[in-house]
């Protein structure tokens, strides 16, 4: 049998089939043997050992398109980062880092700016031209009033998308909206940190047709750019590229040096200055990462 799998807790592995049904899976110890875990979003082949209890054992993991660290899942199609605009105030240098892990696993990034409802127009507005001028797909929502959610689930037909972003922004709420029989649990706000309570503890698949799947992923708060070299930064930044090759030194990292493109072109509108200044600051992480080691 064929299927994919849509959870994996402690160990067993939820197989979703062709015909509908779901198997509880356990990984057979050859795949300990050659360190290889099974992950949500994973095409498998298993054995059956109970029909009537829908058991089994996975034999084999086909090849993956591509695998995600953080959350780590596999073959995926696009990702669909959302974050709020207020409560909690968003981290626009760990959106980011969600951007540019993403693109370096070659996934697609729709953004969503959520929680509209409760949020003033200005603010979302300005967060929409910040990353549309970086040439970025956004979109406004609210799970409360429903604004934009037509046109999300527009961009989800046909299509595995993991849901990325911290806590509390509303991800588990966007995929009960769009998917009613997931029944995923909710949580309020902490007013004493204002950040979101940890609702999602793993990471799981829901159908929402034969060919469309949403993942939902543990909420986080940080994360570390593993292996990115300061220098490979610049091509992570797509407003960047038309200025590749026209500074006034070649190798030009757009901070200290003069006469240089992209920081004129931050002068003049062309960049937005909040995203040039999450640049610097994770070329400065980089950096001084670097130097550590």
């Amino acid at each position: 049998m064929t299927g994919k799998i849509i959870k994996g807790i402690a160990g067993f592995y939820y197989v979703h089939t062709a015909s509908g049904g779901v198997y509880e899976c356990k990984a057979k110890g050859i795949f300990r043997e050659k360190s290889i875990k099974p992950l949500v979003g994973d095409e498998t082949e298993f054995e059956i050992l109970d029909e009537e209890k829908h058991l089994g054992n996975i034999t084999s993991i086909l090849e993956r398109r591509n695998v995600l660290v953080r959350p780590a899942v596999a073959n995926i199609d696009q990702a669909l980062v959302i974050f709020a605009i207020k409560k909690p105030t968003p981290n626009l240098n760990l959106l980011d880092k969600l951007l540019i892990s993403m693109a370096r696993q070659g996934v697609n990034c729709l953004i969503c700016f959520n929680k509209c409802d409760i949020s003033d127009e200005k603010e979302a507005l300005e967060l929409k031209r910040m990353y549309s001028m970086a040439g970025y797909d956004v979109l406004i929502t609210s799970t409360y009033s429903r604004e934009g959610t037509d046109e999300l689930a527009a961009r989800l037909k046909g299509k595995t998308t993991v849901l990325a972003g911290p806590s509390g922004v509303g991800k588990s709420s966007m995929v009960n909206l769009i998917n009613p029989e997931s029944n995923m649990q909710t949580g309020g706000l902490s007013e004493k940190i204002d950040r979101g309570k940890h609702t999602t503890r793993h990471s799981e698949l829901f159908g929402i047709d034969d060919e469309t799947f949403i993942c939902d992923t543990p909420g986080f708060t940080s994360l570390y750019l593993e292996g990115l070299e300061k220098q490979d930064l610049e091509s992570f930044f797509p407003e960047f590229r038309k200025y590749n090759g026209k500074c006034r030194f070649a190798g030009c990292v757009h901070i200290n040096e003069p006469d240089c493109r992209v920081k004129e072109a931050v002068e003049n509108g062309e960049i937005h200055p909040v995203r040039y200044e999450s640049y610097v600051k994770i070329y400065d992480e980089l950096e001084n990462t670097r130097r550590k080691y």
